[in-house]
């Protein structure tokens, strides 16, 4: 029987960040560990997440392009170093687990200065600023995609390709079948633009949508994500054009939305696509512009190439070119439930266990070594 362990998961505030933190957490806990989560004030309040898990909010200073700002920047990340040390004092982790976001740096750098092995965790194709920093450090890189950009060929023979955790809910999803779609029944379609929603789609999807073809026109219906200040607008268009639909801020049961969908138009944030290929969803995709190295371009360019989703840049983002783009994906049963196979290819459904798999070994290999 294995023993029981302590493990501190490091994480940024954002879903991208917590939701791939929280499986990992759930893993480790079945398992018989302890763990306990560091982040920042957005992170510790992530609904459902982490309720039965221990949290605390460490100070860290953001690096941005003002260099005025580094100095107070970095007195931060040293106050929440010195607080994350007094911590692994009381708790002894076996090792600690970085998710990327500022938040997660003092934690591996107390780590750092205490032996503490530790592994960071990648979700996007891109590597990011923090596990770019931490990288040389650390005894083990998870990455979620077998080519990672940035990160460098020296580092290579400790990356280990685990794929990006998701929720139970969304996992469940892949063993259930697409949902069927006859010639007379409901086109289902997901709209949505991540946690804080995407005014480009609110802009563009209702009247890309309105010049399909009108055997699906008359038969759609969609869900939709949008932000609160566009809800009426995006309300109103799809009345013009009498198309069903329902709008919402939030989207609170998002495993049951994704489960209906015959297909999905979002932006391509790690966790979306993480969950479209766990579910084995068809996808139309436009990628975030401003994302730190075009990152969601690169989360999106696996599921494109298999044939699972399009991908349109923001910049071509138009009401015809997402009618053209829908069509090639598929319009036709058969052509749909192809790219929704394809699309299942290419999730790792076993990356939470993978993942735990990792950060144990890594502790083993250490505690071997002591």
């Amino acid at each position: 029987m294995m023993r029981e362990r302590h493990f501190v998961l490091a994480a940024g505030g954002t879903g991208g960040h917590m939701v791939p933190a929280a499986a990992l957490a759930s893993e480790l806990a079945g398992r018989g560990h302890g763990v306990a989560l560091i982040s920042d004030a957005r992170g510790v309040r992530f609904p459902g997440l982490f309720d039965d898990v221990q949290t605390h909010v460490l100070p860290a200073g953001r690096f941005g392009r003002n260099p005025l700002g580094w100095i107070p920047a970095a007195r931060q990340m040293l106050r929440g170093r010195s607080m994350a040390m007094e911590l692994y004092r009381s708790f002894r982790p076996s090792a600690v687990v970085g998710f990327g976001g500022y938040p997660a740096l003092p934690a591996l750098l107390a780590a750092f200065a205490r032996d503490i092995p530790t592994v960071i965790h990648e979700q996007n194709a891109v590597l990011g600023r923090v596990n770019r920093l931490a990288a040389r450090k650390v005894d083990a890189i998870a990455t979620s995609y077998g080519h990672v950009q940035r990160l460098r060929e020296r580092y290579a023979d400790k990356a280990h390709l685990v794929g990006n955790p998701v929720r139970e809910a969304i996992l469940a999803l892949r063993s259930r079948p697409y949902p069927v779609l006859d010639e007379d029944g409901i086109f289902r379609v997901l709209v949505t633009g991540g946690s804080q929603g995407a005014s480009v789609l609110s802009r563009v999807v209702p009247d890309g949508l309105a010049m399909l073809p009108v055997h699906f026109r008359r038969r759609m219906q969609v869900t939709h994500q949008a932000r609160p200040e566009d809800i009426e607008a995006v309300r109103a268009k799809y009345a013009a054009h009498e198309i069903p639909a329902e709008i919402a801020t939030y989207l609170a049961d998002m495993p049951e939305q994704l489960a209906w969908a015959h297909i999905v138009i979002a932006r391509a944030g790690a966790s979306t696509v993480a969950e479209l290929t766990a579910a084995g969803r068809p996808a139309i995709l436009v990628p975030l512009p401003g994302a730190t190295d075009d990152h969601q371009t690169e989360n999106a360019r696996e599921i494109t190439e298999a044939g699972g989703a399009r991908t349109i840049q923001q910049r071509n983002f138009t009401a015809k070119e997402l009618a053209k783009q829908m069509q090639r994906l598929g319009l036709e049963p058969r052509a749909l439930e192809n790219a929704a196979q394809r699309a299942k290819g290419c999730g790792r459904p076993n990356a939470a266990r993978e993942l735990a798999d990792l950060v144990e070994r890594v502790a083993d290999e250490h505690e071997g070594a002591a």
